[in-house]
């Protein structure tokens, strides 16, 4: 769910535990083979399948899923995380409705308990904020968690792109990450540029328009699947300025599915995909 460019996976590795919910939280078990994909978009997705853990989605409480997206954005998981817990540990708890202890909550003090992501002080006064609509568009956090179970995904989805600071891919993460909804492709920075990068998208397509390809090409039961792993190969392959097949054509496993758009091994050169298409007009 993190937004860093080129974080090392060393340093931010794949999570021990699937905070995804696990076997029982829902979603559907999708099976991995390349030979059978019926696009190139389901073949890279089906090839991550072989390299990455696999699991189901779903499970997480809704309205904590949406707090923790929210301090995911614009930093990396490594400083996130902290902050997650910091947050859970000082306003949540048994008989705790995190929604009522976050709309009631000092902006300084949340800030200061923040602090180990990116951007806090504005980050508090949104979460005050989302919590308060929470509470007044539903009364509860548990009542936030069942409307976003139980309605159809795309009311949910346009219900949470009402609230400020929430953006395509936190809405997407909470439909997938709490209701387990399957078809979900949420798009962050990597998969943005991955998928442009590998010519499966247009190289000037926006986030929505990679969504679209990928939701449209990329089956339901992948969806999910395919937003995580694509995450851990930008990662640890398909870096923002020095991608793997930079230096050795051979070292990436979707070398024979790239494009390469927008990276010029000749030139030692890395460009975004849309700057290569304005280079060639």
């Amino acid at each position: 769910m993190s937004e860093d460019a080129d974080a090392d996976p060393a340093e931010d590795p794949e999570p021990a535990v699937n905070i995804s919910g696990g076997a029982d939280g829902g979603g559907v078990a999708a099976t991995f083979d390349p030979e059978t994909a019926d696009t190139r978009a389901e073949e890279v997705v089906d090839r991550l399948g072989e390299l990455y853990w696999r699991k189901t989605y779903g499970g997480q409480d809704a309205f904590t899923c949406l707090v923790r997206t929210i301090l995911s954005q614009n930093t990396s998981d490594v400083a996130s995380q902290p902050a997650h817990d910091a947050l859970l540990a000082r306003y949540d708890g048994d008989g705790i409705d995190l929604a009522e202890s976050l709309a009631a909550a000092d902006r300084t003090e949340l800030a200061e308990t923040i602090s180990a992501a990116g951007l806090y002080n504005q980050k508090s006064e949104v979460l005050i904020e989302t919590a308060e609509w929470a509470l007044e568009a539903f009364g509860s956090a548990a009542a936030f968690d069942a409307f976003v179970k139980g309605e159809d995904p795309g009311a949910v989805r346009e219900t949470l792109l009402e609230v400020r600071g929430v953006g395509p891919k936190t809405a997407d993460c909470v439909l997938l990450f709490s209701g387990g909804r399957g078809g979900v492709f949420p798009v962050d920075t990597h998969v943005h540029r991955i998928y442009r990068r590998t010519g499966i998208a247009p190289p000037d397509a926006d986030h929505e328009a990679v969504r679209g390809v990928l939701e449209r090409d990329v089956p339901t039961e992948k969806c999910g699947f395919g937003h995580t792993a694509t995450i851990q190969f930008g990662r640890e392959y398909c870096k923002a300025r020095k991608p793997a097949c930079l230096e050795d054509p051979e070292a990436c496993p979707m070398a024979d599915l790239c494009d390469q758009v927008g990276v010029y091994p000749e030139t030692n050169e890395v460009v975004d995909p849309a700057e290569a298409l304005e280079a060639s007009e």
